[in-house]
């Protein structure tokens, strides 16, 4: 797979829940499809990425967060799973330069953002990237989401983020398109499916009207059902500011996730094949 100069498209994964992919042997079956998807991104884009920037909805502060560590280590941010889940490495490197870079672009649209040299991968970023990447060989970068979930301000550091793209960083948004933990299986069935065919008349829209729309997403049918709070969905904000006037795709769509839960990933930008 070459590396040669492109505009990267940018990617809202719905991520799964927990550590799936180290658990194929036993939830495989529920899990096939999003694999699949994943694990076709290198395809789509063409090209071996310089490097992943994260917007991770497993993290939030009080300024914009970047990992900045060169290697960082893991948070097993999850509970009751497999022992040997506990002990999952995604070894990928940092980039302390990126996230230099990301700083910089932030806080020149003035927002704050800080460095955060602890900062260990959440599965939220490992159990997304290793379908996709699990020689773990790409260098990746995880972006917090601010408290106070502002999908306007989400959406305005992703327009910050856009010349990245031209500089061979993959932007992705790792949340889950329906994110209620009590009704994760056929209780949600209905709000999921109300939802999910919101988003995706809405992704369909000209840009502008996507946009505007998005930024009232609590009004769309079931939103509070699907969401009870935004922070899976966030992400999405963020990665279609940094691709804000392309189309949008459907990489991934399953109609019964879970026991029949509608979920969903997009695409903005061109694949390459």
């Amino acid at each position: 797979m070459k590396g040669t100069p492109m505009t990267l498209p940018t990617y809202f994964l719905s991520h799964g829940g927990g550590p799936w992919p180290f658990m194929m042997d036993q939830v495989g079956h529920l899990y096939a499809k999003l694999d699949e998807s994943l694990r076709d991104i290198p395809r789509q884009i063409g090209v071996t990425p310089k490097a992943l920037l994260v917007i991770t909805a497993h993290w939030e502060g009080r300024d914009f967060m970047l990992s900045s560590s060169p290697k960082p280590p893991m948070i097993y941010d999850y509970g009751g799973f497999p022992p040997h889940t506990y002990e999952v490495q995604y070894a990928a490197p940092g980039s302390p330069e990126l996230a230099a870079q990301v700083k910089e672009l932030l806080e020149a649209g003035g927002h704050t953002a800080v460095l955060d040299d602890q900062r260990g991968f959440d599965h939220g970023t490992f159990s997304a990237l290793y379908p996709i990447y699990p020689n773990a060989d790409v260098p990746v970068v995880q972006l917090s989401l601010r408290y106070g979930l502002d999908p306007k301000e989400h959406l305005e550091i992703g327009r910050l983020l856009a010349p990245l793209r031209d500089q061979g960083v993959l932007i992705i948004g790792s949340g889950l398109s329906f994110h209620n933990l009590r009704a994760f299986n056929a209780a949600g069935a209905s709000a999921s499916h109300a939802f999910d065919a919101w988003l995706q008349q809405t992704m369909a829209l000209p840009p502008q009207e996507r946009a505007a729309q998005l930024m009232q997403w609590e009004q769309a049918p079931a939103a509070r059902m699907a969401h009870p709070r935004e922070e899976h969905l966030l992400p999405l904000m963020v990665v279609l500011g940094a691709a804000e006037q392309e189309a949008a795709a459907m990489p991934y769509h399953e109609d019964a996730f879970m026991g029949g839960l509608a979920v969903s990933s997009f695409r903005f930008g061109q694949a390459a094949a």
